[in-house]
């Protein structure tokens, strides 16, 4: 599998996702491209890709209807150097705005490109890149440059400010250098970002970060070109990457440190000479003076779990979790920033657990979600009515509340007056009651996570499985897609059984966890004074 070093230093190119992307998985996409291809498509990677496409698709229909014939539009025909030629020929003969651009490849510097929007400076010549993506570049508050979508005119923004994505100012950085290359990229060093919400351009000043981009380019294409070594180290990134099967096994064969210790924390402890879990677990003297992440005792303890085959450990005796007479279950299922198209519940009681979902099935966003959201507060709010009549007591459980909490808090904003629908103060009235109870904070707090602390990696220990296999939050992005038919897709009931399924699967997996922290078997895991 090995290749020389003269094969490794065949010409090489590179887009600008590269620039911030994991080092050694440069080395491997550059070195073994067939194996690359040949590897099976992460549906989640997949399933953005598809989504950030009909964004831009959604982008270009707007702008273009805004104004039918101020653009050339280089369609996606021919030649990817068939479209840079169009793409050079349309700047060259003065076009103000030209949609789906694509920048030639450079041999030489390595770089590759595209851009869904070129705007001609009018003022001062030369052309601005805008590229299009599907996530938030604002966020309420002030102090971002910002300018219309239909008029370049970029001005401190009041009502917004930047939300930082190095991976967007090293996209406009590259863009620019390659325009700056045929001598068309504008003099004011100043590009564009439209984002999810598609409200204003945000504009980058790329003064600020070029030396940044030139250095990581350099960088980057000495390891494509396999002139700089690389190893492999445990990152965020590794969950999603077509090597990490690869990388998992030499990691674990040598014991290496990123495995308990992922990121910058194996970076600091190699500082400190400390390269394996066993150097870790043996661990004695004083803690880092800068620590990344979570209490160090916590990675000591992780790294000797590791050792010990533990996929959990108490960190005390006895474990507590809030118990009440009747007991609700809440797991909220949303597509991207759309909407909340599904709040699943599951009711209990001395005598049965009956779980409820509501939802709209019409493709988010869409109005039909105050529907859903409304009976489903209406709902919640009876029961925690019904109990207090009673004279029984009343909880609410979740794991991991911040996804829920955010959707109860814009569903109470975008909703108002809507029937059934409560206002914020309601909303955070709830949230903040000790009736709101977070499983996740529970398991956080009492317990040492080894393999993580998602609902998928602690449940089953407590004797939880979910029915289907390909069950999790990636996945049920596209049976969604499926379910409603979005953008005109065909409908497939069965997706929305499926989506059901796996939402009551998740609200049962809190019940069994929270009932588990509450029994003996518990006590079955082993204490950090066992290990």
């Amino acid at each position: 599998m090995e290749k020389t070093g003269e094969q490794r230093r065949r010409p090489v190119s590179i887009e600008a996702s590269a620039l911030t992307r994991c080092r050694h998985r440069v080395f491997l996409d550059a070195t073994f491209p067939e194996e690359l291809s040949a590897a099976p498509k992460n549906p989640g990677a997949t399933q953005r890709q598809e989504a950030a496409a009909a964004h831009r698709e959604a982008i270009r229909q707007r702008m273009f209807d805004a104004d039918p014939d101020g653009w050339v539009h280089i369609a996606a025909e021919g030649t990817m150097a068939q479209r840079a030629d169009r793409t050079l020929d349309a700047c060259r003969s003065g076009a103000d705005r030209i949609w789906g651009a694509v920048l030639p490849v450079e041999p030489d510097t390595g770089r590759r490109g595209r851009s869904e929007i070129l705007l001609r400076d009018a003022e001062r010549g030369g052309y601005i890149p805008v590229i299009v993506v599907n996530h938030k570049v604002t966020d309420p508050g002030r102090g971002a440059t910002t300018t219309d979508l239909f008029g370049w005119a970029p001005a401190v923004d009041e009502n917004r400010k930047v939300r930082a994505h190095s991976g967007d100012q090293m996209r406009v950085a590259h863009l620019y250098r390659m325009l700056e290359r045929h001598g068309l990229a504008g003099p004011a060093q100043v590009a564009g970002a439209i984002g999810y919400n598609a409200d204003c351009i945000l504009v980058h000043d790329l003064s600020a970060v070029l030396d940044d981009y030139d250095a990581r380019l350099a960088d980057r294409l000495a390891i494509a070109r396999g002139d700089v070594p690389t190893v492999p180290s445990q990152i965020g990134e590794c969950r999603t990457c077509p090597w990490w099967d690869r990388c998992r096994s030499e990691l674990a064969e040598r014991h290496d440190v990123s495995l308990v210790a992922p990121g910058q924390r194996a970076d600091v402890l190699r500082e400190l000479g400390v390269t394996t879990i066993d150097g870790l677990a043996d661990w004695t003297g004083e803690q880092p003076e800068v620590w990344p992440q979570g209490p160090f005792e916590d990675a000591v303890v992780i790294a000797k779990a590791w050792l010990a085959g533990a996929p959990l450990v108490r960190r005390y005796r006895q474990v507590h979790v809030a118990r009440a007479d009747v007991e609700i279950d809440i797991d909220m299922e949303s597509y991207h920033e759309h909407g909340a198209y599904l709040w699943g519940t599951l009711l209990n009681t001395d005598v049965q657990s009956v779980y409820r979902p509501f939802s709209t099935w019409q493709p988010v966003p869409t109005a039909d979600e105050a529907r859903s959201f409304g009976e489903f507060w209406t709902w919640l709010s009876a029961e925690r009515r019904a109990a207090e009549r009673r004279g029984k007591t009343f909880a609410a459980y979740c794991y991991s509340r911040s996804a829920e909490d955010k959707w109860l808090l814009s569903s109470a904003r975008r909703f108002h007056g809507y029937p059934g629908v409560p206002s914020e103060v309601e909303v955070k009235e709830f949230i903040s009651s000790p009736q709101w109870v977070d499983i996740y904070q529970a398991v956080t707090d009492q317990f040492v996570c080894p393999n993580g602390k998602g609902l998928k990696k602690i449940a089953p220990i407590a004797g939880h499985h979910w029915r289907d296999d390909e069950a999790g939050g990636e996945a049920s992005m596209a049976w969604y897609r499926e379910a409603v038919g979005y953008e005109g897709g065909e409908v497939v009931p069965s997706q929305r059984t499926r989506l059901l399924e796996y939402n009551e699967d998740d609200v049962i997996a809190t019940k069994v966890l929270r009932e588990w922290m509450s029994g003996r078997a518990v006590l079955d895991i082993p204490h950090i004074d066992d290990l």
